[in-house]
């Protein structure tokens, strides 16, 4: 390793954030970056372990930790603290096509890993590796890699989020020619329109776009398969089709009176409402007026949950609560919860930091649910709520515990129960009890279907963005042996 005394000279740094009362006043990016002498100190406290759990993505008690990708963390890490910074990024992009995602968005499964957790603070993996990104774009070291032979093979990728986007780059890379279809007038899937502004500004995005454009990648926006155009047409275009539409089918809440209420809406809808009305130049008033100065109330505590906390806020709302079923997590690892497995810990994200400074208290109210919509003249104006509790497994309602809070915006963040279900009925692929595309294994991606394969949310379920990316990756090799009969991908 670049320093054998790093971890014990230097502390942890992390990428600072401007103060809540500065960023909750617009939808940017809120973390300042580092200096380099800063990165370096910060990367040289990776002490390359014999064994390094940081990129082992090693499933303990049936929760992941360490990176699903495998990055080569420990010598990238090593690289930028000698100064290497070309040779860092060639090593983290070997393994990670968008760090420029991962980078901002990803929980940093890697960090929960690294052994410097285990008594101290883990390292700034996250922030090294988007350090690594941004230089390498700066310097003008991030540029297109055009394929020199092309195989005459057409794959056909229908979605455009990471895991849409990351097989189809390996499949470009390949020699192969893609074409990527999106029902939405952007790319980008969710990483467009269900993570807001301020956690991933949108000309990430579509600074990579334009990077896959022009290695050959050939997108068409606003273009709903099932829909717009029949899968039949695609299909008969095409040696291969890749389904990646994710699995936006809402989780419903179930609470009494909710049936034509006005004020209601899932988490990713609303999200994707402020996301559009940003990029056209100015938030509409007519999204700004069901927010500011209104009560709003989100069920889930997932980082969905934490973003509408974020963007309401932002917007305006005079108070905000966020409802969850399950119990407040403890702030220190339990004994039987050791590194390294995944902490089961309190995790406060920028959303409820921005709520205790704006109302002055944490804005969770755990083991909860939504039991009841009151309504005025078909609009939301509060909601009935009871503790609840598991016995033997079921979720049980406490007794006596029902309580009524004003609620002018209710947002339902409280996860997905599958894809949805026009194109999946279309294509005619087998699909499991949970929704998701049916395939032969976990790490398997061909469909019941001949010819079609599927990944990401789509075929995983909901997951993180680095999952997405390396289902992508996986779908990529397996359409490969499929077209060539062999893959060195």
């Amino acid at each position: 390793m670049g320093k054998a005394t790093g971890f014990l000279e230097y502390t942890r740094t992390e990428n600072a954030e401007i103060a809540p009362e500065v960023r909750t006043g617009n939808f940017n990016e809120f973390h300042e970056y580092a200096s380099e002498e800063t990165r370096m100190c910060q990367a040289a406290r990776c002490m390359d372990c014999g064994v390094p759990f940081c990129q082992s993505a090693m499933k303990l008690k049936g929760m992941v930790t360490g990176c699903p990708l495998h990055n080569l963390i420990p010598e990238w890490n090593d690289a930028v603290f000698k100064g290497h910074d070309n040779h860092a990024f060639r090593r983290l992009i070997k393994t990670n096509p968008f760090p420029e995602f991962t980078g901002r968005v990803c929980p940093a499964l890697c960090e929960k890993a690294c052994i410097n957790g285990q008594y101290g603070d883990p390292v700034t993996i996250r922030d090294n590796e988007l350090y690594i990104i941004e230089t390498a774009y700066r310097k003008g070291t991030m540029t297109p890699i055009i394929p020199e032979v092309r195989s005459g093979k057409k794959v056909a990728v229908i979605g455009s989020g990471p895991s849409g986007l990351a097989c189809a780059f390996k499949l470009n890379r390949r020699g192969h020619s893609v074409t990527v279809y999106e029902r939405d007038d952007r790319i980008g899937g969710l990483l467009m329109y269900g993570i807001p502004n301020m956690k991933l500004d949108k000309s990430v995005i579509e600074r990579r776009r334009k990077v896959l454009e022009e290695e050959g990648i050939v997108f068409k926006t606003g273009c709903d398969v099932g829909r717009d155009i029949s899968f039949e047409e695609i299909r008969k275009e095409s040696d291969a089709v890749v389904m990646c539409c994710g699995a936006k089918k809402a989780r419903p809440l179930g609470a009494a009176g909710m049936d034509g209420v006005k004020g209601i809406y899932y988490a990713v809808d609303f999200l994707s409402q402020v996301t559009k009305s940003l990029l056209s130049g100015k938030i509409d008033k007519k999204i700004t007026s069901q927010v500011e100065g209104k009560h709003v109330i989100v069920v889930g505590g997932g980082d969905t949950g934490n973003d509408c906390i974020g963007t309401v806020i932002r917007m305006g709302a005079k108070s905000v609560t966020a409802i969850e079923m399950m119990p407040c997590p403890p702030v220190e690892r339990r004994a039987d919860n050791p590194w390294p497995e995944w902490p089961k810990t309190l995790r406060t994200d920028y959303g409820h930091t921005e709520a205790m400074w704006k109302f002055g208290s944490d804005p969770r109210v755990y083991e909860t649910t939504v039991k009841e919509v009151i309504s005025d003249k078909g609009k939301i104006k509060a909601v009935r709520t009871v503790n609840v509790g598991f016995e033997q497994g079921a979720l049980k309602e406490k007794a006596g515990t029902e309580k009524e809070m004003p609620c002018d915006l209710l947002l339902i963040a409280a996860g997905f129960i599958g894809a949805e279900d026009y194109l999946t009925d279309s294509v005619g692929v087998e699909r499991t009890q949970r929704g998701t595309v049916k395939t032969a294994g976990e790490e398997e991606y061909a469909s019941s279907v001949p010819g079609v394969f599927s990944a990401g949310d789509m075929h995983r379920g909901q997951s993180l963005v680095v999952w997405a990316i390396h289902e992508g990756l996986g779908c990529a090799a397996e359409v490969d042996r499929f077209l060539m009969g062999y893959s060195n991908l």
